[in-house]
């Protein structure tokens, strides 16, 4: 039986984590949302031409790639964040057009889970979100559900202070004394991306998509 919180009657849709991905109905693409560490610094190592193998992402990321594990076998998983949310827009608009029929598409904030996987909600993610909200909106893809709608909103008025926000947040100050993701992230052989870049509006051009277990720029 359909449910009130699966969204299944909009085309948007937004979930929070592991737990709010299986509460959606079926989607044809899933877009994951971890923007501090795990969606930008994928982002950037596939825009440095590094091949990032999501069984080992899920060694240093116990949030985003737990929600691209869990998306992979049903839908078309892509990465996105501030740093890349208008290509994220336009990568969901080129499958759209290759499928020939209406696409649904859950953009599933990751949040912050801790080591008992207790989810709690994230500035950072609720930002990023909202940006690819908002820049499928801006091409047309916009029957939105309201979970969606108010992250769309809530970006439009915050996308002048996006830095100052997410540095700011409680992941942005966790990590900026240092936390033992840096490090696991490090031991992987990837940068992790600086607070300060994952709240660089658009800064790149390139969306990380699974692929054969392994993330590689969208095409």
């Amino acid at each position: 039986m359909p449910s009130p919180f699966d969204q299944s009657t909009y085309q948007v849709r937004l979930e929070w984590g592991t737990a709010g991905l299986a509460r959606l109905a079926p989607t044809d693409i899933v877009v994951v949302v971890d923007v501090l560490r795990f969606s930008s610094t994928v982002i950037d190592a596939v825009v440095s031409g590094t091949e990032v193998v999501l069984a080992e992402a899920e060694g240093w990321s116990r949030n985003g790639a737990a929600v691209a594990a869990a998306a992979a076998p049903d839908a078309t998983v892509l990465i996105g964040g501030v740093r890349n949310a208008s290509a994220v827009a336009r990568a969901v608009q080129t499958l759209q057009e290759r499928r020939q029929a209406r696409t649904s598409v859950a953009i599933i904030a990751a949040g912050e889970a801790d080591a008992e996987g207790t989810l709690r909600f994230a500035v950072e993610d609720q930002l990023g979100a909202g940006a690819i909200v908002l820049a499928l909106s801006d091409r047309g893809i916009d029957h939105t559900a309201p979970d969606a709608a108010v992250a769309a909103e809530g970006f439009r008025a915050l996308r002048g202070a996006l830095r100052h926000m997410i540095g700011a947040s409680g992941s942005g100050r966790e990590l900026a004394g240092g936390v033992e993701a840096t490090t696991r992230i490090e031991a992987a052989g990837l940068v992790p991306t600086s607070t300060t870049d994952a709240a660089a509006l658009d800064a790149v051009d390139v969306v990380p998509v699974l692929r054969a277990g392994a993330f590689v720029p969208f095409a």
